[in-house]
């Protein structure tokens, strides 16, 4: 999938990789996507609750060994 801009939060635990992603999106304009690089295991539930509260679209996270790949749509 095309994306914008990327994130590499590789070798950060929670809340940075969120932090990161938050402060990337307002960067974005609406409907522009971001993609996420992150290590830590808990990455998983907080971007799915980070979507919820914040209204942006969590469009795809996928794991390859120790590294998760989030997509996430700029609301």
């Amino acid at each position: 999938m095309e994306f914008h801009k990327e994130v590499d939060a590789r070798g950060l635990n929670c809340p940075l990789p969120i932090l990161k992603a938050k402060k990337a999106l307002a960067e974005l304009v609406s409907g522009q996507v971001l993609k996420v690089l992150a290590t830590d295991p808990g990455s998983v539930r907080d971007f799915q609750a980070f979507a919820k509260q914040t209204g942006n679209e969590l469009l795809s996270h996928s794991q390859t060994g120790q590294e998760f790949v989030f997509l996430m749509k700029r609301k």
